[in-house]
């Protein structure tokens, strides 16, 4: 019987190199955010929230009747106790996409697992949430909100500190532009990742720039970062991949960037989920 040689692969299969290097294998992607349908109790257990329930009600009508670029629909439900409020919270869990804004208020935004229902908290000096509000719409309203502030008249600059090599016509390009943009334009993307920019670019850029009230994480297959800037319309968007390495840096000029909104085929998925979801559910209950 003529034996068969076995060929051994992978880590550890070959001879290590004379210099005493090793070969480092790319670690690859371990998750992809995706949609779960949140746990919901059984219905005999929530008979008695009816204030739940109505916010359920307005959903669905928000939903059939929301377009996008159309008016926000807006439900404060602070003055509901805490069994109905927990139980808006278990129906909608959390999605990908949380804001942040501070200016004068300090409110954390939340999307929901259905893309384009959103939680508005705003907070005390403690951190307690003194106003909730649900928000159907492609992004909150007060993200759309300029900084109260009134913005150095102009962008460009003469001259840099040293180290700046191309910093300067960036801001002479901003300028520009936020210049001659007007509402519903569409938004012009300066991509810093494909130009030439040493360490003292990016830190003039961003002294420059300054920081705005809005602050915008949204988590997928790696992770998007938006600021608003000191200036009203300038946003700075950066992507990192699922390893957290950056792959995308850009600025743009835009009332916010598209990424952090929710289209309106995203809006027609989640009132498709919210009546799978709830119908039966509330249909028992009667």
């Amino acid at each position: 019987m003529n034996s068969i040689p076995v060929t051994i692969t992978g880590l550890g299969s070959q001879p290590p190199e004379e210099d005493g290097s090793r070969l480092d294998f790319i670690s690859l992607p371990t998750e992809m955010s995706r949609y779960r349908a949140p746990d919901m109790p059984e219905p005999e257990q929530i008979q008695h929230l009816q204030g739940a329930k109505a916010a359920t009600d307005w959903l669905r009508q928000a939903l059939a009747a929301y377009r996008v670029g159309g008016e926000p629909w807006i439900a404060d439900i602070s003055a509901l106790d805490a069994a109905n409020r927990e139980l808006v919270n278990q129906i909608l869990g959390e999605g990908e996409v949380s804001l942040k804004y501070n200016e004068g208020v300090a409110v954390n935004m939340q999307e929901s697992v259905l893309a384009g229902i959103w939680r508005t908290f705003y907070m005390d000096a403690a951190g307690c949430i003194v106003r909730d509000l649900i928000e159907v719409c492609d992004v909150p309203v007060l993200a759309r909100r300029r900084p109260q502030a009134e913005a150095v008249t102009t962008l460009a600059r003469d001259n840099a500190p040293e180290g700046v090599i191309n910093a300067l016509p960036i801001l002479s390009e901003l300028q520009h532009h936020v210049a001659g943009w007007r509402a519903g334009d569409l938004a012009h993307v300066i991509n810093l990742t494909l130009l030439p920019l040493s360490e003292g670019d990016i830190h003039f850029l961003g002294e420059t720039l300054g920081t705005g009230p809005v602050e915008t994480l949204s988590r997928g297959y790696g992770d998007c970062q938006i600021t608003s800037t000191a200036y009203p319309g300038v946003w700075w968007v950066r992507y990192t991949n699922s390893m957290g390495t950056q792959i995308l840096n850009t600025l743009e000029i835009t009332d916010i960037p598209a990424v952090a909104c929710a289209a309106q085929e995203d809006l027609d998925d989640s009132r498709q989920r919210f009546a799978e979801l709830l119908e039966p559910y509330w249909t028992e209950l009667g």
